[in-house]
């Protein structure tokens, strides 16, 4: 059978007691030397007895120490711990106002946006319309500045086209003039080679004052061709009448 787990309670019998109190606390010194020296650890056991009697262990540095340590860490806990609270606190009260002005906000906007109204007296309503009057006058404002701009820059773009176009067309002249000279130049030249290609290939014309006989000869030749008769069309009716 396995060992029973004993029921930790108080030991009734004052001998009995003190006995074990005597070799639990050996026991409990022993162990707080141990973790001391195999884990490098800084140990601080007090103990008081019944009749009030100390009992303490500390490793190499003295207890004084290790309290104070104890205490400085316990006092930056507490801080800690209360600060956390306070600010838990305070961001509570933070959520609670930002929610508030998140409201009072989503009213407003549905006020402009013309809902809700029923809720607005006669003067909480002048007061929408004057806002809303006010924010139509900033709106105007801001679009006719915009349109100016636009304006402006459009007219600023104009200038500079027109101006690009007037270089372009004084270019364009000066090409024209340039063409018309090369034409000029280039055309007596033209002109001159096709009169002399003419003068080149035209036909010999006889010269008829030194042989007088060939002359007439000619003459009589355009005399003796004969004459092609020409045809006149008749009406029908005549060439009935002569042919009867």
């Amino acid at each position: 059978m396995g060992r029973r787990k004993v029921q930790l309670k108080r030991i009734e019998n004052k001998i009995n007691r003190q006995v074990t109190f005597s070799k639990r606390r050996s026991g409990l010194l022993k162990k707080a030397h141990e973790i001391s020296v195999l884990y490098d650890a800084e140990v601080g056991l007090i103990i008081f007895s019944t009749k009030g009697k100390l009992y303490e262990f500390s490793t190499e540095s003295c207890m004084d120490k290790i309290l104070e340590r104890y205490e400085r860490y316990s006092y930056a806990e507490k801080v800690l711990v209360s600060s956390e609270s306070e600010i838990q606190g305070n961001w509570c009260h933070e959520y609670r106002k930002l929610k508030a002005k998140v409201e009072t906000i989503q009213k407003c906007q549905k006020h402009l946006m013309g809902e809700d109204l029923e809720s607005l007296n006669l003067k909480e309503l002048q007061q929408l319309e004057q806002q809303l009057e006010s924010s139509l006058k900033h709106i105007r404002a801001r679009k006719n500045q915009l349109m100016h701009e636009s304006i402006s820059e459009l007219q600023k773009k104009e200038r500079s086209l027109q101006e690009e176009n007037k270089v372009l067309q004084k270019e364009l002249v000066e090409k024209q003039k340039a063409q018309a000279a090369q034409q000029d130049q280039t055309q007596p030249q033209t002109s001159s080679s096709s009169s002399s290609f003419m003068m080149r290939d035209a036909p010999p014309v006889a010269d008829t004052s030194n042989h007088p006989a060939a002359a007439g000869e000619r003459a009589e030749d355009v005399a003796v061709q004969p004459q092609v008769p020409l045809r006149t069309a008749l009406p029908l009716w005549m060439v009935s009448h002569i042919n009867g």
